[in-house]
């Protein structure tokens, strides 16, 4: 029987924790589950408590109240990096999926998501859109297991994005989903969450 584990869930620019349903009920039943929301991106109500990067990283902190491993999609990469750098006696494991973590991509090709978002979701805050964290130069200082996975269709995170990142952290390891594309985590949980499953397991 699987142990006990604590699993913190982080969407990406959707705000939406339920994104990761799909793959949090394939996990063993012994989990424990939180899927953490954004305020005020894609549909979920605004709060005057957040207004930036910093104010995502106070309320995921707020949620990392034991120790858990941390899975993220795209943009909540950036916050689970940067939980495992101010953390590491709280986050046992990290799994980041189609994510910058932190870092311009622009050099790897990625496509950019911000127009075609901003059409679908005409109140999306300024900030969202123009504030860059930079973790880059701290990648090498991520010495929390973790899993990246990359889908082998996603324009949004090209696979280059995965491997620098396996190169820059120490205890990192890139597993390539070939038909994932940047809602894989959503669209294909029975392939993602025995991976997740194994890899939070230390198989």
């Amino acid at each position: 029987m699987s142990a006990a584990r604590n699993i913190l869930f982080l969407p990406g620019v959707s705000g939406d924790g339920g994104f990761w349903r799909g793959v949090g009920e394939l996990l063993p039943a012994a989990w424990t589950r939180r899927y953490l929301d954004w305020p005020g991106l894609g549909r979920q109500p605004a709060s005057p408590d957040v207004n930036g990067f910093a104010d995502l990283l106070a309320l995921a902190e707020s949620a990392l109240d034991r120790p858990s491993a941390i899975v993220a999609q795209s943009m909540g990469g950036i916050i689970a990096t940067q939980l495992a750098l101010k953390h590491p006696q709280l986050v046992t494991h990290l799994v980041l999926v189609a994510t910058s973590g932190g870092m311009n991509v622009s050099a790897f090709g990625a496509a950019d998501w911000r127009e075609d978002f901003v059409q679908a979701y005409p109140d999306t805050p300024a900030w969202v859109l123009n504030e860059r964290p930079d973790l880059g130069s701290q990648f090498a200082k991520v010495m929390t297991p973790t899993l990246l996975l990359w889908g082998g269709d996603d324009p949004l995170s090209p696979v280059a994005i995965g491997q620098h990142l396996a190169a820059a952290m120490p205890k990192a390891a890139l597993q390539l989903i070939p038909a994932g594309r940047h809602s894989m985590g959503a669209d294909l949980p029975q392939l993602l969450a025995p991976r997740i499953e194994a890899h939070i397991e230390g198989a």
